[in-house]
Order: structure tokens, then C-alpha cells, then sequence
């Protein structure tokens, strides 16, 4: 890992980017700007580890990383992929606990950190911010349950496709397609909880069904329009 400085104009413009201060004042995000720290780390490497103290909040400047937790029999559980322009580590700079999980990279990835304190005494003096922080953090929780509950009551090819609307993006194409982030099988297995064989199997009938195609280890959702016939 290295740090290096971050220009206030980079900081702001990635910030702005960003759903969480997308509603944030110009004035808020040259103050929020002014304290990050630009951090690099090679592919692999652990940002943050479950159960040891946080200190830093991250927001993805590019780069992939995962959300792992770790099972009672020692295995790794995938809770989330996040990409260019998500955040993570904020809840252990709200509550002073420990870190509920871990967040290691799958590619080079370049980030930008606020440490605990500077975090708290922006949270504190600007309304504007901390409202920008709860809303995200709702929109997390909610999206949290209807991963349990999707879990508990969905069948697997619900799930799948479930989770492909959570995490595909609009990238700009032509047609409004939405994309994934590169993905395995088994990654996919883990995180809506199931097998590696019965995740290829919901695939293949997602694609044969027209709501999927794929790119690579990326995923295509269509826009609405493609299936009307």
C-alpha cells in the first residue's frame, strides 16, 4: 500500500460521483475533499480486516473489491462486490466497533480515505452530510433484508436475477443497458447462498429466457424495451 496526496479538484469531482454526496454542497465537498488521503494497493490485498479496529472510511476511486465475513467453519462468505464510486468502513467510525468484515481487492485499486476523527467533525458540522450518510445507509439495511429475504424464500433463479439488478450499472452504453462487475460463478453462489453447479445452471436459464447475455465474466441486462415483441 502507498499514500499520496489528492488535488482538492480530483477529490471533489470523484466525490461528486459518488450517490452519497451527490446531494452535498459545493462547500461540504471542498471541506470533505480536504482531508482525504489517496491510498494505492496491488490486487489481493486486505484494506480491512473482521473484527480489528477501523480508523478509515474508503470511497473507491477505481479498482474492485469484495465483502467477506467469515463462516463458523472457517470459510469465506462473500456479503458484496463494490467498484468505482461506492464507499465502505463507515460503520466502524459511526459505533467505535470493530470491523464486521473484511474488504480485500480483486484488482489494483486506488482509494481515498477519511479517518474517524476528520469523518465525525464533518458529520457534526454539516446537517447537509450526515443526511446524505443516513440516507445510504437505510438504502444499505433495506437492501440487506431483501437479501435475507430472498435467501429464505426466493428460488434460486429469483436470486440470481435479484442480485443482478442490485449490483448492474447503467456505464453510458447506446441502449441503457445495465452491466455487472466481472464475476464467477462461484462468487455468485456465494452471495445469494447456494452451490457453484446450481448458480450455472439458473444462468444458462436466464440467458435462454432473453433477460441475460454476457460479456466475458460480465453480465448484460437489456433495457426494458428489448423484450417487448
Amino acid at each position: 500500500m502507498s499514500d499520496t496526496s489528492v488535488s482538492r479538484r480530483e477529490a471533489c469531482e470523484s466525490l461528486r460521483a459518488i450517490p452519497i454526496f451527490r446531494e452535498a454542497s459545493d462547500s461540504d465537498l471542498e471541506t470533505l475533499a480536504g482531508h482525504l488521503i489517496e491510498r494505492k494497493f496491488p490486487k489481493d490485498a486486505i484494506i480491512v480486516d473482521e473484527g480489528l479496529a477501523g480508523d478509515y472510511m474508503y470511497v473507491i476511486r477505481s479498482g474492485r473489491v469484495k465483502v467477506t465475513k467469515a463462516s463458523d467453519d472457517g470459510r469465506e462468505k462473500i456479503m458484496n462486490l463494490f467498484s468505482a464510486g461506492d464507499f465502505f468502513g463507515e460503520m466502524s467510525l459511526l459505533d467505535n466497533q470493530p470491523r464486521s468484515a473484511s474488504v480485500t481487492t480483486l484488482e489494483p485499486t486506488l482509494l481515498l480515505a477519511l479517518s474517524r476523527r476528520d469523518f465525525m467533525e464533518l458529520l457534526q458540522n454539516s446537517s447537509t452530510l450526515a443526511l446524505c450518510v443516513i440516507q445510504e445507509l437505510t438504502r444499505r439495511l433495506r437492501d440487506t433484508g431483501e437479501q435475507a429475504s430472498s435467501i429464505s424464500f426466493q428460488k434460486v433463479q429469483e436470486r440470481t436475477k435479484g442480485l443482478f439488478e442490485r449490483i448492474a450499472r447503467d456505464e453510458g452504453s447506446s441502449d441503457h443497458s445495465r452491466i455487472t462487475p466481472t464475476l464467477t460463478h462461484q462468487q455468485i453462489a456465494d452471495m445469494i447462498g447456494t452451490s457453484r453447479e446450481t448458480v450455472t445452471r439458473a444462468v444458462k436459464r436466464l440467458k435462454e429466457d432473453g433477460w441475460l447475455q454476457q460479456q466475458g465474466k460480465r453480465y448484460v441486462i437489456p433495457p426494458e424495451d428489448h423484450f417487448i415483441s
